[in-house]
């Protein structure tokens, strides 16, 4: 059986709003093993913006897992303003950075699927359609409004309501809870052997994004 040559695109902040308002967790190992038996996966791509000024991210212990299992990790500074009424308001698109992957991926892959429900990723779409390579989206019409918008669903090949991958790709709720660390000095993570401090998920993170302390210590 010949398998088509694919590549996945996760719009990292569009998938966890769309899980957080169906209510499930994306278990990022899982994801990725189910593609691979139906695919020849290429490439797997996260993108997400980070606030730089923030010493510890909740989302960092994401990034270091998916960065040493598989994924190719994009990251960049997200963009910190005032609005008119004087809140403070953080802005981190990462639209540009995953369009121009996608095309200078295109003429090594069959098939492009695109984890987000932006409407802004229909040229991008249209034009890798143009080149020959087929596009599924994957999001979701189950909640009110919509999480995928409308003429993004209409210009792909295929549409897949995430709702319909979460048996396989899930977060398994009886998975035994994160094992914690034993905290160091002043409250901190316990060093590894090269000296450096490990990091330390929160329950949150293992609940929302299905990585396991053990997962950590293998690094």
């Amino acid at each position: 059986m010949t398998y088509q040559r694919s590549a996945l695109f996760i719009d990292g902040a569009n998938v966890y709003a769309t899980t957080k308002a169906l209510g499930f967790d994306i278990d990022y190992r899982k994801l990725l093993s189910d593609f691979k038996t139906r695919e020849q996966l290429v490439r797997a791509f996260y993108y997400t913006a980070l606030v730089e000024d923030q010493e510890y991210s909740s989302i960092r212990p994401l990034i270091d897992w998916l960065d040493y299992n598989g994924y190719r990790v994009v990251t960049k500074p997200a963009k910190e303003f005032t609005d008119s009424s004087g809140r403070r308001k953080v802005k981190g698109n990462m639209d540009i950075e995953l369009t121009i992957d996608a095309l200078e991926l295109s003429p090594y892959i069959d098939h492009m699927v695109l984890f987000s429900g932006d409407g802004d990723f229909k040229p991008l779409v249209a034009a890798m359609q143009r080149r020959g390579v087929r596009v599924t989206v994957v999001s979701t019409i189950q909640t009110q409004p919509p999480m995928v918008a409308d003429d993004l669903r209409r210009q792909a090949d295929d549409f897949v309501d995430i709702v319909h991958l979460i048996p396989r790709i899930g977060r398994d709720q009886g998975d035994r809870p994160t094992r914690p660390l034993r905290p160091g000095p002043a409250g901190e993570a316990p060093p590894r052997e090269n000296g450096e401090r490990a990091v330390r998920p929160s329950v949150n993170l293992e609940q929302r994004y299905g990585i396991r302390q053990d997962d950590l210590d293998e690094e």
